[in-house]
């Protein structure tokens, strides 16, 4: 394998994470001049903007035939929002989540991950199925900003309150410009890399989009969720995770499968390993989050050694490798009974303490 390739793959890292910054910078600055709320720029503007690396990505991947990298790339991001975003952000400081995240968001990110397993029971997701999740995230972007311009009962922008000048539409929207043809670039250099990658190592490329592409195109949301923790807006971190993950499955998955030449095959290692796993992380912030609203440092710590299991899981299966058994025994019947123990007693407390509340 020659050195150009790490280097492409290493510069399409770095101008995807260019791209998305430059983007979420602009749109946000927009949706805020606009009146819209922050916590509602964070489920929406940023998080679409931190889920615009693996948007890139996935549709390039589909539109050159590179499917199983596009589904992987998207599953993968997924379980890396959840698993290693947020525990590495709770590892940094405890994090505090909104009521609305806990009643509205985190249900929808469940309800999304339920539609596309449900859509994949065939073993395809078709180019009608891409448009109806493309749909669905439309009603809920739009119902998300008018709630929020409902809520603000009409007031002005914060940056005409308190005195400080409108910004500069043409700069904004030449950030968005900009940062739009970066991830274009990045994507291109990303995939072109990755999928030489697998040919050389004779791995998958639905592998490799469940590890390396995943983890690379996830890099905005962590620095994000991350940067929110160390400052102290939690509420972002969490917020940024559980927008993000919406938008990965109803508009990246829905729009790469509306422009996807055939339809995406799913494959039955997916079907039974990972789209399960995704759709437990899912359902195990429910529970956490439930707790006292809030996610405790040895919970992150408890999700961040899940996703490293999960990481080396999918590497060993993907060799064949001979303690492949050992491993999967170790897992069933030693981690996930003491999490299931965990967070059952995790739950119990939590509403023992909502119950003694005033």
């Amino acid at each position: 394998m020659q050195l150009l390739t790490f280097i492409l793959l290493l510069a399409g890292f770095i101008i995807l994470i260019g791209g998305a910054e430059l983007l979420v910078r602009g749109a946000a600055q927009l949706a805020s001049d606009m009146g819209i709320s922050p916590l509602v720029v964070g489920l929406t503007v940023v998080s679409f903007g931190t889920s615009a690396p693996e948007l890139a990505v996935s549709a390039f991947s589909a539109w050159n035939g590179q499917a199983g990298l596009a589904l992987g790339n998207v599953v993968g991001s997924n379980i890396c929002n959840i698993l290693l975003i947020l525990g590495v952000s709770a590892l940094i400081a405890p994090l505090v989540v909104s009521r609305q995240v806990v009643r509205l968001e985190v249900p929808i990110m469940i309800g999304a991950a339920l539609l596309f397993m449900l859509l994949s029971l065939d073993g395809s997701v078709s180019r009608g199925e891409g448009l109806l999740m493309f749909a669905c995230a439309a009603v809920y972007v739009t119902w998300t900003v008018l709630r929020s311009r409902r809520e603000n009962n009409g007031q002005a922008p914060q940056c005409e309150l308190d005195g400080r000048p409108r910004p500069r539409r043409l700069l904004q929207i030449v950030q968005i410009v900009a940062g739009l043809a970066m991830l274009g670039l990045g994507s291109r250099w990303l995939v072109g890399g990755a999928v030489d990658i697998a040919t050389w190592f004779g791995v998958s490329d639905m592998v490799i989009g469940l590890t390396v592409v995943a983890v690379g195109t996830s890099l905005p949301e962590l620095a994000t969720s991350a940067l929110a923790a160390l400052r102290g807006q939690r509420d972002i971190a969490v917020g940024n995770v559980v927008g993000s993950n919406i938008f990965n499955i109803l508009v990246v998955l829905g729009l790469t499968s509306g422009i996807a030449p055939v339809a995406i095959d799913i494959p039955r290692q997916a079907m039974m390993v990972d789209l399960p796993i995704m759709l437990a992380a899912s359902f195990a912030c429910l529970p956490i989050f439930l707790t006292e609203h809030r996610i405790a440092r040895w919970e992150g710590g408890l999700f961040l050694a899940y996703f490293i299991a999960y990481t080396a899981f999918t590497v060993l299966n993907s060799m064949h490798h001979p303690r492949m058994g050992a491993f999967v025994q170790a897992m069933v019947f030693f981690f996930i009974p003491l999490t299931a123990i965990t967070l059952t007693l995790s739950l119990w407390r939590g509403l023992r303490h909502h119950r003694k509340a005033p």
